[in-house]
């Protein structure tokens, strides 16, 4: 391999041409001011929120439901109130379930799964499915419509329910 003086010489300059070309002085950088960065997330935020928000609000109005709200956004519609004891927290919930998306994609169900179990207030559910429990009586029936912040957040669940996604319940308080 005979690699000439001459061809080196170039590639060196070419390599020291490059390299400081692509170096920026540090009083050329500047970095964003940190509250427009945060004005700028708030707004999108608000902006992702009220996509959502609408996008429940037209499948609500789609099946001509009733629904309340409450104030951390749950949607829900008890369909049967149950005549048991009131659900409330430390509790052991038995639910039969089924769980579905806004495009009425069925994810979860207990027919598939069997009955969801889990201790109210203890985390391991969806915040939206604990709000919503201790709304209800043993035997209750009732749809929940849970918004992303309340259910999987930014990241979804890694199976089944994407990220971002609101996710609707069909329950029985068992």
């Amino acid at each position: 391999m005979n690699i000439s003086i001459k061809a080196i010489g170039i590639l060196l300059l070419l390599l020291m041409f490059l390299l400081t070309s692509c170096q920026q002085k540090k009083e050329d950088m500047q970095l964003p001011d940190p509250a427009q960065v945060r004005e700028a997330l708030i707004i999108s935020n608000m902006q992702l929120v009220g996509m959502e928000e609408q996008a429940i609000d037209d499948f609500v109005e789609r099946y001509g439901w009733e629904m309340e709200r409450s104030g951390s956004g749950l949607r829900y519609r008890i369909s049967n109130p149950g005549s048991g004891e009131t659900a409330s927290y430390g509790q052991r919930a038995v639910l039969d379930y089924d769980t579905y998306l806004l495009t009425g994609e069925r994810l979860y169900s207990s027919e598939e799964d069997g009955p969801m179990e889990f201790t109210v207030g203890r985390g391991g559910v969806e915040r939206g499915l604990e709000e919503g429990i201790l709304l209800l009586s043993q035997g209750a029936e009732a749809t929940f419509i849970i918004p992303h912040h309340l259910a999987h957040g930014l990241p979804g669940d890694g199976k089944k329910i994407p990220g971002r996604a609101a996710i609707i319940y069909k329950i029985e308080v068992l």
